[in-house]
């Protein structure tokens, strides 16, 4: 709340000095706009930048910093037992618990602000007003982390009240330069411009940066779980069975073609149906059909992938099961139970249609009308214009909206684990349940497991080994755009 109300007042002071910094430069000028350098709004968004800017970058940079040194802080006051029994994230976690309900008994007047100030852990009232507040401390948290919560407490409340007197005392010494720089003139325009010029290059260094430091973190990771686990037995082994007691069999084999023999299912069903519906929607469907199937079409984008997993668990697989099943109509006995192969494959088939159908629906209308108007006049009709014309000159965004599809079914986890089971296996029977490489990441990761162990960190080897294959399908995608398109421009 605090925050909030703080970038609230940041951008009221913005607008007062653009108001300002607007009519200071009009005065400047006699009131006479044409003996300004710049528009006056320029003047205006000058002053208010720089009242804006450095605050902002004050309170960002004092929110990175101050809970890291309060942690730090908070943790000299546990003991090692306590840390070595438990993860030090837990215990942070019952600080924060009960520092917010140190500040919930104040509001409600359970406790006083002197009392929670100083707070005397000897004292049982302490955990009863706790505890009528809703915090309950029980027995296993130590006296010392009701302390260390009473500091967290306080070095929060004084931190917060320190970042708000800088940050507006920054944000009025701001406004008070541009004013002070305004006059007919100044170079307001120059100035905004170098400004937002900055703010874009921030922008896209984070951008990049992230990326950077995403690929860091996998591969440091991937080579600490390749020092404790040989990477010819993860590379092409052929088992999948992690054991945290010792022993595991870590072959990425059977994850890696369970990822994609669901995704080439996904892709055959979403490909053509999704291409076939941008085809009909771009050319032959009437301004009224198409106002009402393209956002029907959308709708699906917009479903949750937990929402598809459970239509996969509950109606897709018992559905395939009556039909293939030891006791379906068709008699044929293929299908065990409803977590297979198909069924995530053709549920997230229907998930990708609107990836597919919508991109590719925009680049077939990219496509000049020039091109279908001098086909026509050869004679052409109308579906040997899609075939031949449109269709060859929209194949390089067409190629991108696959690719794209392809990335998000390579990366999707929810529809797997609920509906394709948690086999890890090598098989051709696509009534079989397998798993990915993505629900694996996840499993490995969850629990209280030993984040030094190559069981661990096989996950991060698991991702390292996504993001290779994502970047090859982006370099192929690039190859094909760019030979097509030097082709058809």
């Amino acid at each position: 709340m605090h925050t909030s109300w703080l970038l609230i007042v940041l951008v009221v002071l913005a607008g007062i000095s653009f108001y300002l910094g607007r009519s200071r430069a009009m005065q400047s000028a006699g009131g006479d706009m044409r003996q300004l350098h710049s528009l006056p709004n320029f003047y205006g968004w000058n002053v208010a930048l720089a009242s804006l800017v450095p605050a902002v970058v004050i309170f960002a940079l004092w929110q990175a910093v101050q809970p890291n040194i309060i942690n730090r802080s908070v943790v000299s006051m546990v003991t090692t037992e306590e840390l070595t029994g438990g993860a030090l994230n837990l215990v942070m976690s019952d600080v924060r618990r009960i520092a917010n309900g140190l500040d919930a008994a104040i509001s409600r007047g359970v406790m006083s602000a002197s009392e929670a100030r100083d707070l005397s852990v000897g004292d049982a009232s302490i955990r009863q007003q706790l505890s009528a507040v809703g915090t309950v401390v029980g027995a296993e948290v130590s006296d010392n982390v009701l302390l260390a919560a009473q500091r967290y407490r306080a070095m929060t409340a004084t931190g917060s009240l320190m970042q708000t007197a800088l940050v507006l005392i920054v944000a009025v010494a701001g406004a008070l330069y541009g004013l002070r720089q305004t006059n007919r003139d100044f170079r307001a325009r120059v100035s905004v411009e170098t400004v937002v010029r900055a703010v874009l290059i921030f922008a896209a260094t984070v951008a990049i940066m992230t990326t950077v430091g995403i690929a860091f973190s996998l591969i440091f990771n991937t080579i600490k779980f390749f020092n404790l686990h040989p990477a010819s037995d993860f590379l092409f082994g052929t088992t999948w069975n992690p054991l945290f007691r010792g022993g595991s069999s870590l072959g990425i084999l059977p994850l890696l073609w369970g990822t994609f023999y669901i995704s080439i299912i996904a892709l055959l069903v979403a490909v053509p149906i999704g291409l076939f519906s941008a085809i009909y929607l771009a050319e032959y469907a009437s301004p009224a059909a198409r106002s009402i199937i393209k956002p029907a079409l959308e709708v699906l984008a917009g479903i949750p992938t937990i929402v598809y997993g459970l239509f996969a668990l509950l109606t897709v697989g018992p559905l395939l099961v009556s039909a293939f099943g030891p006791n379906g109509f068709l008699g044929l006995g293929w299908m065990r139970g409803g977590s297979a192969v198909i069924t995530a494959g053709l549920v997230m088939g229907v998930m990708l249609i609107p990836f597919v159908s919508s991109l590719s629906d925009d680049i077939i209308n990219a496509v000049p009308q020039s091109m279908r108007d001098g086909s026509y006049g050869l004679g052409a009709t109308k579906s040997e214009t899609v075939r031949m014309v449109v269709l060859p000159a929209a194949l390089p965004g067409i190629a991108g909206a696959v690719l794209l599809a392809a990335s998000r079914a390579i990366g999707e986890t929810m529809i797997v684990v609920l509906g394709a089971g948690a086999a890890a296996r090598l098989s051709l029977n696509p009534f079989e349940a397998m798993t990915t490489v993505t629900a694996k990441i996840v499993a490995q990761l969850t629990g209280d497991n030993d984040f030094n162990s190559p069981e661990a960190l096989v996950a991060f080897a698991l991702g390292t080994t996504l993001f290779v294959i994502t970047l090859i399908l982006n370099v192929a995608a690039l190859y094909i755009v760019r030979r097509y398109r030097e082709q058809y421009e």
